[in-house]
Order: structure tokens, then C-alpha cells, then sequence
């Protein structure tokens, strides 16, 4: 298997999609290639496609809070998106444009190999789980997929939208991420750390 670092050169010249042609940069997955937890939002906006990385904008700024406020930090994760390149104005990506992108999304999955994937918004939510759900319905709740445990949640940038720090959706977010800290804290340990405890 190759490493992330060749999959991300890769990427860099993609052109299976017509998103290619107005993008700044490839916006590839970033952090811990050997993360137990990945977030996988929907695509790169107008900041990420400048600096090159996902979720350095103001949506970034309130991922990395809520991290912080669960006792993670931001480089201990690995945070991607649906999409690696910025669809014009902001428009959400389309259904062929997901699709393309889809194999980059599935090895960086199969690379980085998390314990607990947390999908962010609906576009997210709906790739990986791969059905017609609403995020209102299903965030905060564990859904089993390819032995790992995805975690649906609110995107930060509709948080932002919808009221910020006061809204009913900024408490559902906090609630997710203290879900977020109870699905990693109860994920099997690996074979060598039970040892130790005999």
C-alpha cells in the first residue's frame, strides 16, 4: 500500500472532475496519518483553497474548540473532505462530482485506517453511509461501517449559520463531541496493551 504522501501528490494533478479547472490547489486530508479519529467534512471553501488545508477557515476555528474542549488536539486527527477541490461560490458539490472524488476518500480511509470516522454535515454523512439520511436525524448516533464506528454530526459551518455559540444545534454539537470522546474511549486496546494488564 502506498504511503499518504504519494496519494497526496497524486491528487495534486487530478482532473476526473470539472472542479479541477477552477481551483487554487488540491485540498488533501491533513494530520495524523495514523489517527484512531477522522472527520470528513464536504469540501474545501474559499480560505481552504487558498492556504491548501481543510478547515482553516472559520469553521476550522470552531472544529478545533470543540476538539479542544473534549481533550484532543487538532494534529492528533486526521480531517478531510468529501471533495479535495473548492466547487465554485461555495455551491455544494454535486452527486458526479463526490463520485469522482470518492477513491482519494476511500484511500485516505484504508491509509490513515481510524477507529472512529465523524462525518460532518449531510454530504459527508451521506457518502459514507451511503443513503438518503438527514443529519437532524442521525447525528450523535454510532453507525457500524468496514469495522469501524461512524459518528454523524452537524457541520461546524452550519453552526455558524444557524446562531453560533447559542443555538440548539451549537449543544447538539457539544453533546456529539463528548459521544465522539466515549465511542474512542471504549474502542478495544490492541493486543500488546492487554498484556500489560495481567
Amino acid at each position: 500500500m502506498r504511503s499518504l504522501e504519494d496519494a497526496a501528490l497524486e491528487a495534486a494533478t487530478c482532473t476526473r472532475c470539472r472542479l479541477s479547472q477552477g481551483r487554487t490547489q488540491v485540498v488533501y486530508g491533513v494530520g495524523n496519518p495514523d489517527a484512531d479519529l477522522m472527520f470528513i467534512g464536504e469540501g474545501p471553501g474559499y480560505h481552504e483553497d487558498k492556504q491548501g488545508e481543510p478547515f482553516v477557515g472559520a469553521a476550522g476555528q470552531l472544529l478545533n474548540r470543540m476538539l479542544a474542549e473534549i481533550d484532543i488536539r487538532r494534529e492528533d486527527v486526521r480531517i478531510t473532505n468529501c471533495v479535495l477541490c473548492r466547487p465554485p461560490g461555495n455551491r455544494d458539490p454535486s452527486p458526479d462530482e463526490i463520485e469522482a472524488c470518492r477513491p482519494w476518500l476511500d484511500e485516505q480511509i484504508a491509509l490513515v485506517d481510524p477507529v472512529v470516522i465523524v462525518t460532518l454535515g449531510n454530504f459527508a454523512t451521506r457518502t459514507i453511509l451511503n443513503r438518503q439520511v438527514s443529519i437532524s436525524r442521525v447525528r450523535g448516533q454510532r453507525f457500524p461501517w468496514g469495522g469501524r464506528t461512524v459518528i454523524p454530526t452537524f457541520h461546524p459551518a452550519a453552526i455558524l449559520r444557524g446562531g453560533g455559540e447559542s443555538s440548539t444545534q451549537m449543544a447538539a454539537l457539544r453533546a456529539d463531541f463528548q459521544e465522539i470522546r466515549r465511542a474512542l474511549a471504549e474502542r478495544p486496546q490492541p493486543a500488546e496493551e492487554q498484556l500489560g494488564l495481567f
